[in-house]
């Protein structure tokens, strides 16, 4: 053999060997969570927009990791989606990281037809995931983009139909008497189904539902206000059958036909039953919207703090019945100021948007009387938008949001009163007539002095400018978010110049008031209202008031404590005891769902199933954990949690990108803080200081000095994936 073949030779061994050790890199996982316009279910509600939208979330093998590129293939048959001629468009590769909000750019739809699609995406590395599972989506009378709409026909968005969830006893009682007793466990929105097996006579049977019971265990019979009491005879033949007892005709409000009636009970009691009953016995039939139970979870050191959480957490999925945001039982009436509280909580529970965003939109088209929740509207729209990254509904409503402002009524320094609005604003409002409310029940308003030129609605109006400003913005018009914003540095300067008070550093209530109530400091804390150099004395009598306000109220007053780095009063007043808490709701009251107030004594005719009563919904992952987004759709987000008196707390949250998991410990020697972020997204983190004039801490093991700010230090951002995050307090 010559040394050249020879050389060749083990040169292609060589070679051989080497390929023999060459491994490739695995698909990434498929992206999963589909939704067209916002919906998860796309084929249980019709889709009606031209260009559909449509989100995903991207999953990733690898730490810090983001989408690079995507492609979207959609097709008339699931089968087709393999081959791209045949399909309705094949977006090709596409070198973007945008996973929400991709517009369909395909042949035109047609109505009520069926259609299908999935995405594939890459990395940032360039590899390729497996293609996603297909997505069903129906089309209902599909609109032209460029068609002039009017009424309800300018909603973007479609929704489910109600769902019914059976429920069995979660206690069966027989009673001495013969009588029969269930407890359902929870109150819920349902119908009531009843069989009596093999009963062998005919009989006439007496039904009692409620939701509240009296001193000796039964059924309270004259509840008061807006509790719930029913009783009815049932005619129960021979034979074994199901029942579905009659309720009132009150519980047909807004219910779909096809459901009937709901009415909220906890508790049935049976009497003359011509059988044994059992827990198969009694179904509550509960109604609600689709809700994934296990999307979010909360636990922390403070097992009252764990209770409140699931008061309120399943405060969102029942009163989700009637297929829009409403106040609660007695009036079953869509509120912007409900829908604010009941939309944030839903959004840190629920991995859906439809709900709320059809709420927000037809509270803009059917609003309500007081003049702050004008200014809900624009506050719940940017909402939506920061939970969805979808701006649709911000072009849509653009003209209302910029009325719902308020800006028409500005005097030369900016400040508003409602004093003589004129005819034409109220019609483009949408309502008949408006008047300040600031809290309500008004003898919850800590003795505020309503004055012409008010504090309060000062506050709300700032907070509109800004927000419309970010909507003008995220729609292009940067002239309009430019002029929003100036509009808004004038009231700011306005309202620290006309409501504040040198002598005591509070604000007063109004333009020529010298009382200074919970309210007009707490929105104005709240709103970004207050100088750094006032916040102390502001933030200090705020808290010292403590829960002097309504359970509406409280929303506002905790994102004002959270926010003064008052973490501990605000948990305090949380979790405290007597009539003015949640604590007393669920330990007290023992309501399974948040009330319309404190207690029966501030509202005599409030009823048990309020989701404005469940600001802790969101208070804990907004602030307590601080869990929020810097842009729309939680692509860059901020986690600050601020712990309080609490050692441990841990949840998951889900949102349009995918779940958040966060957990801390805390001590005064040291706050570890783990998080797992979903692929695509990154977050800044902002941990407590625990003195010292350093900010040194450890992301991953590895050592990182952040920025003091106050009490906190300020790292900057981290990416997808777990991370481990620590701060020690300095040495002495």
């Amino acid at each position: 053999m010559s040394a050249k073949i020879a050389r060749t030779l083990l040169s292609s061994l060589a070679l051989g060997a080497a390929a023999t050790s060459i491994t490739f890199a695995a698909p990434l996982p498929a992206p999963t969570g589909l939704m067209c316009d916002l919906l998860a279910r796309p084929a249980l509600a019709p889709i009606v927009n031209a260009r559909p939208r449509f989100s995903w979330i991207v999953n990733s093998d690898v730490r810090n990791d983001v989408q690079s590129a995507y492609e979207i293939r959609v097709a008339p048959e699931a089968a087709v989606l393999g081959e791209s001629k045949r399909c309705l468009w094949d977006s090709g590769k596409v070198a973007s990281d945008k996973s929400i909000a991709v517009g369909y750019r395909g042949s035109a739809l047609l109505s009520h037809q069926s259609f299908w699609w999935r995405v594939r995406i890459w990395n940032r590395d360039g590899r390729l995931s497996a293609w996603s599972e297909a997505q069903e989506f129906r089309t209902g009378d599909i609109r032209s983009e460029t068609a002039q709409r009017v009424g309800d026909d300018r909603l973007t968005i479609s929704t489910y139909p109600r769902v019914v969830t059976a429920v069995r006893p979660a206690r069966v009682e027989h009673r001495q008497d013969g009588s029969y007793f269930f407890d359902f466990g929870k109150d819920a929105f349902a119908g009531l189904d009843l069989s009596f097996d093999g009963a062998m006579a005919g009989a006439s049977v007496t039904v009692r539902m409620g939701e509240k019971l009296d001193a000796g265990g039964r059924i309270d019979r004259n509840p008061g206000g807006s509790r719930r009491f029913y009783e009815t005879k049932l005619a129960v033949d021979v034979g074994s059958r199901v029942y579905r007892v009659a309720l009132p005709k009150r519980d047909e409000r807004r219910m779909p036909s096809e459901l009937g009636g709901a009415m909220p009970f906890r508790y049935v009691e049976i009497e003359n039953s011509p059988c044994v009953l059992s827990e198969d016995s009694a179904v509550q039939q509960m109604v609600h919207y689709p809700f994934e139970d296990d999307a979010a979870s909360f636990s922390c050191s403070d097992p009252k703090l764990n209770e409140i959480w699931k008061l309120c957490h399943y405060s969102m999925k029942a009163t989700s019945f009637a297929g829009v945001f409403v106040d609660g039982d007695r009036e079953r009436k869509p509120y912007e100021a409900d829908a604010y509280i009941n939309g944030l909580g839903w959004y840190a529970a629920n991995r859906e948007y439809s709900l709320a965003r059809y709420s927000t939109e037809d509270l803009i088209l059917h609003a309500t009387w007081p003049t702050e929740w004008q200014i809900f509207s624009v506050m719940n729209a940017r909402a939506d938008y920061m939970a969805t990254g979808d701006n649709r509904s911000l072009a849509a409503f653009y003209d209302d949001l910029n009325v719902k402002t308020l800006a028409e009524l500005a005097r030369p320094d900016g400040l508003i009163s409602t004093v003589g609005a004129p005819k034409s604003l109220i019609a483009r409002l949408h309502v008949d007539r408006i008047e300040d409310i600031v809290d309500w029940p008004a003898a919850e308003r800590d003795g505020y002095e309503m004055k012409p030129v008010n504090a309060v609605v000062n506050a709300f109006h700032y907070r509109a400018l800004l927000d419309m400003a970010e909507i003008a913005a995220a729609l292009g018009k940067t002239q309009d978010a430019e002029a929003d914003r100036e509009k808004a540095k004038k009231v700011y300067e306005a309202f620290n110049r006309v409501f504040f008070n040198p002598a005591t550093g509070l604000y007063v209530d109004g333009e020529g008031s010298t009382h200074s109530s919970q309210h007009a400091n707490m929105f104005a804390i709240a709103f970004g209202l207050v100088p750094a150099d006032r916040l102390k004395t502001v933030a200090d009598f705020t808290a010292g008031r403590g829960m002097a306000c309504s359970v509406y109220g409280a929303q506002f007053l905790m994102d004002a404590l959270f926010d003064a780095g008052m973490s501990d009063k605000a948990i305090a007043l949380m979790t405290a005891p007597g009539d003015r808490s949640w604590r007393h709701m669920a330990e007290d009251v023992g309501t399974t769902i948040t009330l319309e107030a404190w207690d029966d004594k501030y509202k005599p005719n409030e009823d048990w199933n309020h989701a404005w009563g469940a600001a802790p919904a969101n208070i804990i992952p907004r602030k307590l954990m601080g869990i929020e987004p810097l842009e729309a759709g939680y692509g860059r987000m901020r986690l600050h949690p601020r712990p309080g008196g609490l050692t441990f707390a841990e949840i998951t949250i889900p949102t349009i990108r995918g779940s958040i998991h966060e957990t801390f410990h805390s001590s005064p020697a040291q706050f570890t803080l783990n998080v797992t972020l979903p692929a695509n997204t990154k977050a800044e983190v902002v941990l407590p200081r625990l003195g010292g004039s350093d900010a040194k801490v450890t992301v991953d093991g590895v050592s990182k000095t952040g920025k003091i700010e106050g009490d906190s230090i300020v790292l900057g951002f981290i990416g997808s994936g777990a991370h481990k995050i620590a701060r020690s307090a300095p040495k002495r």
